[in-house]
């Protein structure tokens, strides 16, 4: 049924030819979500080149690989149950001729300074390996000392990571983004507070139970799977022109929206103007029973709900009179899903034909029409200031 509904989504748009193949995977993309149906654990990467039925999904983070330095090719690329350090830490020698000034009088004073770049980022990436991380994510750049280390010690580090990839990350594997590889404690001992730095604890670090590194396209792809904490996925569009990939990023986030509300709000109601018709049909029938002025109020609200059949003949190009007439007999024989069908230009049972429309959705909007036109008529005096019209007729010429 969820296929369903995706695929009368998409049947419309300009993937239509293939909504069969993107119904199945957009359902499967919603059905790997928690019950919170979170649409920010649905990310979608567009990859040029190949045509639409090599789009995949990924149950997990997939994200294109980062810019890489001298010593990356040396690292390995696929790791099972290992954690992960998602830092914000710059881990590259920094040139300090911008930011700082220094007046030095011997050649060791400035030996010591350079030592002492170099100390402290070894400090960091030894703090780092000590917490026992087998990959390092860093949305800030590391560079290619950092990715030589890393290298040596059968790492993988990956930096300027983007901000979005870097949450789904967390939020997948879990752990925390660090801003410091050295954490902070107060000790109180003999009533003296003392600070003690401590290596990396294993609870703010992530884990995962596949990760891989993969030629999609002509782009490579890092690939986390099995995530330990959250699920998640990853749609990879392919396709030809950029603006075509766009245009099915939009169709499938539609296909997705729809198959998250029918999730959380089972019940629904055939469209294609056959609710309108039967809420019109039922309006008038109760109208009958009323006596005096208030049955016009009812007839007119019973017709009220005419004009969205009738909207859609006029959208189709097909003749409302005669649609109307052939839609209130259906109804009037007791075919309460009858609606219209714009593709034969005829009328046909909808709920048959899958053209459905949640319930809530439909509620939701009768309410808020029904509530702007009591608002409106209950406005008996409009109030003008004459004097800001004369103002503003003057500023005007």
């Amino acid at each position: 049924m969820l296929v369903k509904c995706a695929a009368t989504t998409l049947s419309s748009k300009l993937v239509s030819q293939e909504r069969a193949f993107f119904s199945e995977m957009v359902v499967d993309a919603v059905n790997q979500l928690d019950d919170r149906l979170s649409l920010s654990m649905i990310g979608i990467k567009k990859v040029n080149g190949g045509n639409l039925l090599e789009s995949r999904l990924v149950k997990g983070v997939a994200f294109q690989k980062a810019f890489s330095y001298a010593g990356f090719e040396m690292q390995p690329k696929h790791y099972e149950n290992v954690q992960v350090a998602l830092l914000n830490i710059e881990l590259e020698l920094k040139a300090e001729k911008d930011n700082a000034e220094m007046r030095l009088n011997t050649v060791e004073d400035f030996q010591a300074v350079v030592d002492a770049e170099w100390n402290i980022l070894y400090e960091k990436l030894q703090k780092i390996h000590d917490s026992g991380a087998k990959i390092v994510l860093s949305k800030l750049p590391i560079g290619d000392v950092a990715t030589q280390w890393f290298a040596d010690r059968d790492m993988f580090c990956a930096g300027r990571i983007p901000q979005d990839d870097l949450d789904r990350v967390m939020a997948a594997c879990g752990g925390s983004i660090l801003t410091t590889v050295s954490q902070v404690q107060f000790s109180e001992i003999f009533l003296i507070k003392k600070l003690i730095k401590i290596q990396i604890d294993a609870s703010v670090l992530g884990k995962v139970g596949k990760f891989y590194e993969q030629q999609v396209g002509s782009e490579r792809y890092n690939f986390f799977e099995n995530c330990a904490v959250a699920k998640t996925c990853t749609l990879l569009l392919r396709g030809g022109a950029e603006q075509f990939i766009a245009e099915t990023e939009r169709s499938l986030h539609d296909a997705i929206m729809i198959v998250r509300r029918a999730k959380k709000n089972d019940s629904i109601v055939a469209g294609g103007g056959a609710i309108e018709m039967e809420l019109s049909k039922r309006l008038r029938d109760k109208a009958k029973t009323i006596t005096g002025k208030e049955q016009f109020f009812w007839m007119a609200f019973a017709r009220a709900f005419e004009v969205i059949p009738q909207q859609l003949c006029y959208n189709a190009g097909i003749d409302a009179t005669d649609v109307m007439n052939k839609l209130r007999h259906r109804h009037f024989k007791g075919e309460q899903w009858a609606g219209i069908d714009i593709h034969r230009e005829a009328v046909g049972d909808n709920l048959a034909a899958c053209i459905w429309e949640p319930s809530l959705v439909k509620r939701n909007a009768i309410t808020a029409a029904t509530e702007a036109v009591c608002l409106v008529l209950s406005i008996d005096q409009t109030i003008k200031n004459v004097r800001s019209q004369v103002e503003n007729s003057q500023n005007y010429l």
